[in-house]
């Protein structure tokens, strides 16, 4: 796809950042609510990262 002269290029997509957006709000919840549970500080960290990095695949088949 090309831009006509003069139209900025997008840094990234909207389909691009709202999957992101969406993830990163899935990792924190996830996040908080293992260290509310009891998890140590360390370990509520991957379970967010992992959080959300498994959500991003399936955000970006869901979102289109």
């Amino acid at each position: 796809m090309t831009t006509p002269p003069g139209d900025d290029a997008h840094f990234v997509t909207l389909h691009a950042a709202v999957v992101l957006i969406a993830a990163v709000l899935i990792g924190l919840t996830a996040g908080g609510l293992a260290f509310l549970g009891g998890t140590g500080p360390a370990l509520a960290v991957l379970a967010g990262l992992s959080a959300a990095g498994a959500a991003v695949p399936v955000l970006h088949g869901l979102i289109r």
